[in-house]
């Protein structure tokens, strides 16, 4: 490494400790050692330093003995736990005992709005394992001009990559520079805002150290094994761009310890491979345009990059593109008027690949001050490995597709979808036609295993409409029964799902009909279609076999692919049972399952419900018990709609056993609940089980469940 790089960063470590103990000393002084602080939304603490040093940070005195560990390491002495980086002669420990200090300094600031919760990761985990993104940008600093953010920004979303913004530049900031240009911000368009201050870049990097602890089964501590799965397995590099001082190159060196890569516009000393990054640790490049396919080069990401012959961009990162009012030209369905969409199947001789027709006037016909007009999507789709039961499948995908289209929103599905096309889209050229070449396109592109042709009929008027629907609802209304009547007990074959075990390696997931992926993504069709598209996917089929115990849902074939496919680490899985040998969890999932033995029940909590449970824990606190890829008799990661399943726990008693859940949960679930309390034969079991409403404490859930008699209350012990 450069003498002046190591020069800068030294000076600018320096710095950090000591504005670290200059503030740590002043709120020693104002509040006392023994001071609560932290940051909220977290099972992990202080998670930069949680996970690599192993002190949990709960007091400003527990800040002070990080601070002196940091000050060792500046200079080259291990931390308590053995932390100690000998790479580029130990220069990097400079970096980690700036990223430690910014941590603290981070949390001892008032404003915390820029840290990531552990939930919002969570959440995000499904779509980095899935490839929906395919990599995180940290950009520091501001670009060049305005014109070359937004072409940066544009390149980045067109290849699924998150950007989150940090810094400023003499006052103006990447983020402002998108502003001026009207660029929509949010995780929901792949671009997240941190903080003006170059401090907030602390927060990309703790949320980071946060995945192997999630999902990787590793502990606080294992310093080495965690910053090789950073390394190895989270997407993420540094965009540096307008503006370098001591200070960013020091931070700069823990960030390259993390295994992150720097990107930068400035004229700096390039630094080649090292021994904590893939392939380069520090690149120029000054030219915007190649700027995007350089950082993918520098981090080794695989991205896909859909080119459609549609007058707008098209990528993953427009998905959750929102067209407001003021912003819409013309809408389909919702309030607006009647819309609908139907996927069917027809013959290979039925069917002309690629056709798509417009019967009714197209959207440059629309009058003047009207804003909605009827619409029909009707797809086609012939395929000599097409089944009817993959129909739904695909007609679900519609919503995917149609979103990923800049200035396009769509949401909801089947006769209750709502499409928007905003101005700005139809000022580029956008039409209805360009709706057909996405989805013959799309479908094409990633069915192309069971898909051979499809063709796309578009119905804009109302009498059109009329007559149609009638053959899309008896589909829609067959699928459901058909869908309905499937058991664990009607097929032979159950299907695995390995897609998390890029971050978790150890996690199985098992798919039956009645029991979905934890995440909540993935059926046993779905599954099932995966395979016939992918046999070498990550969605297996398994031969049941004979079960080996019919109450706990054991089947030795299960049992021996899990055993295999978790790295020796599961044993044996139960499909139907909390207590004993429950499915493995990866960090993806929906709710937690967790047992309440004082009210001899369990009780559930969704991820988007951030209050105190009767247990005494949040959602992100359980959390901590159940990823990872272990197994933890008493909790389990399931999906929303697996427990409006028979086979919800059965071994347990299922939903007579569940004693807590909060009410958007019991909302969100009312009629499959409703109608499975009826099967059970306890008509008003749903008004029994508790919510926060009533009880956020162990007292006051006992006190409500004696008091309305619930069931729980009368079963044998859950223990």
């Amino acid at each position: 490494m450069s003498e002046v790089l190591v020069g800068l960063g030294s000076k600018g470590s320096e710095t950090i400790i000591g504005l670290t103990k200059e503030a740590l000393d002043k709120a020693i002084k104002e509040k006392g050692a023994s001071a609560n602080i932290g940051f909220a939304e977290t099972n992990y603490y202080l998670p930069l330093i949680n996970a690599l040093l192993k002190i949990e940070v709960k007091t400003l005195g527990d800040c002070l003995e990080v601070w002196k560990q940091a000050q060792g390491l500046n200079n080259n002495q291990a931390a308590s736990n053995g932390f100690n980086l000998a790479a580029l002669g130990g220069v990097l420990n400079k970096g980690m005992a700036t990223l430690f200090c910014e941590e603290i300094l981070a949390c001892l600031g008032k404003d915390h709005s820029g840290f990531l919760s552990d939930t919002l990761l969570r959440a995000l985990g499904i779509q980095l394992v899935d490839g929906r993104i395919a990599g995180i940008a940290v950009i520091l600093g501001k670009a060049k001009d305005d014109d070359s953010a937004v072409q940066l920004i544009r390149d980045f979303q067109a290849r699924s990559i998150v950007s989150i913004l940090v810094g400023n530049v003499n006052g103006d900031s990447f983020k402002k520079q998108l502003e001026r240009k009207n660029v929509e911000m949010g995780l929901e368009n792949y671009i997240v805002p941190l903080g003006d201050e170059y401090l907030a870049a602390i927060y990309a990097a703790n949320w980071a150290v946060r995945a192997p602890l999630m999902y990787g089964g590793l502990k606080s501590g294992q310093w080495k094994e965690i910053l090789n799965y950073t390394k190895e397995k989270v997407p993420a590099f540094i965009v540096l761009l307008g503006h370098v001082d001591e200070v960013i190159v020091a931070t700069g060196l823990g960030v390259l310890a993390m295994g992150f890569p720097i990107i930068t516009d400035l004229d700096v000393p390039q630094l080649g491979k090292i021994d904590t990054t893939l392939y380069e640790a520090l690149v120029t490049e000054k030219d915007y345009k190649k700027l995007a396919g350089k950082c993918i080069e520098v981090r080794g990401l695989k991205v896909k990059v859909s080119h459609l012959d549609i007058p707008v961009p098209y990528a993953a990162a427009f998905e959750g593109e929102r067209v407001r009012k003021e912003q819409l030209y013309v809408e389909f369905g919702g309030k607006g008027g009647d819309a609908f969409e139907y996927l069917y199947t027809k013959g290979l001789d039925e069917i002309e690949d690629g056709k798509i027709e417009i019967i009714g006037p197209d959207i440059d016909k629309l009058e003047p001050a009207k804003k909605s007009m009827p619409l029909a999507i009707i797809v086609e789709v012939a395929g000599r490995k097409m089944q009817k039961d993959f129909e739904p499948i695909l007609e679900r995908q519609i919503h995917r597709f149609v979103n990923y289209a800049m200035g396009i929103m769509h949401v909801g599905q089947r006769d209750m979808n709502w499409i928007r096309v905003s101005q700005d889209a139809y000022n580029k050229g956008f039409r209805l036609r360009h709706l057909g070449v996405i989805l013959h396109a799309m479908l094409h592109q990633e069915y192309s295993a069971i898909v051979d042709k499809i063709q796309v009929k578009l119905y804009t008027k109302k009498e059109d409409l009329e007559k149609l629907s009638a053959a899309a609802v008896k589909a829609y209304n067959e699928r459901d029964e058909r869908l309905s009547g499937m058991t664990d007990e009607s097929v032979d074959t159950f299907y695995s799902c390995l897609l998390c075990q890029s971050f978790a390696p150890n996690h199985v997931c098992i798919i039956t009909p009645e029991r979905l992926g934890l995440c909540g993504a993935y059926s046993w069709l779905d599954a099932k279609a995966s395979f016939e598209i992918m046999p070498t996917g990550p969605n297996q089929p398994i031969v049941k076999g004979a079960a080996s115990d019919n109450r706990l849902g054991q089947w030795k074939n299960i049992d021996d692919f899990v055993f295999t496919k978790s790295n020796k680490t599961v044993e044996k899985v139960s499909m139907y049972s909390l207590m004993d040998s429950p499915q493995s969890s990866c960090g993806c999932f929906e709710c937690i399952v967790a047992i309440v033995p004082e009210a001899n029940g369990v009780m559930i909590v969704h991820r988007d419900y951030s209050g105190m449970t009767p247990c005494g824990m949040t959602f992100t606190t359980l959390a901590g018990s159940v990823g990872g890829g272990v197994q933890t008799p008493g909790f389990l990661g399931v999906g929303k709609l697996y427990i409006a399943s028979k086979k919800f726990i059965s071994a347990e008693g299922g939903l007579k056993r569940v004693v807590w859940m909060p009410k958007e949960l019991k909302e969100l679930l009312a009629e499959k609940l409703k109608k499975r309390q009826i099967e059970l034969g306890i008509p008003g079991l749903l008004d029994k089980i508790a919510d926060e409403t009533v009880a956020t404490n162990l007292d006051d859930l006992l006190a409500f469940l004696n008091k309305v008699k619930h069931p729980a209350v009368e079963m044998d012990s859950v223990i």
